[in-house]
């Protein structure tokens, strides 16, 4: 595992994630096929946000994943939800962490999330 740092675009919202990437996953739901976004996902221990309280929260269908954005540059920096299991987890947009090229990496799963 790696401590990432990452941020939305203007830098009101930053983050460090533990995580070894190896999990990668685009979704074909309405807002992320849209956005294009890929996602490592994280359990919430593993997840630190700094400005959280200045993302703007957004939910459609079901309500149970917390999409986030940044009100000034509209970036997704993450996501919050809960595990089959009931686990609290954290989507990260693999594209928000500094380090990473994001176009570099190919999903390892693709999720149906149209189908949800």
């Amino acid at each position: 595992m790696t401590t990432y740092s990452g941020s939305c675009h203007c830098g009101a919202v930053t983050f460090d994630v533990e995580t070894d990437l190896s999990e990668r996953i685009v979704c074909n739901c309405s807002l992320c096929g849209r956005s294009g976004t890929l996602y490592t996902f994280v359990p919430a221990s593993a997840f630190t946000a700094r400005g959280e309280e200045t993302l703007t929260d957004y939910q459609f269908g079901k309500e149970s994943i917390h999409h986030t954005f940044c009100p000034v540059c509209g970036v997704r920096p993450f996501a919050r939800g809960t595990a089959p299991s009931g686990d609290e987890m954290v989507g990260v947009n693999i594209g928000c962490i500094e380090a990473i090229d994001r176009h570099t990496l190919e999903p390892t799963m693709k999720y149906d999330g149209r189908s949800v």
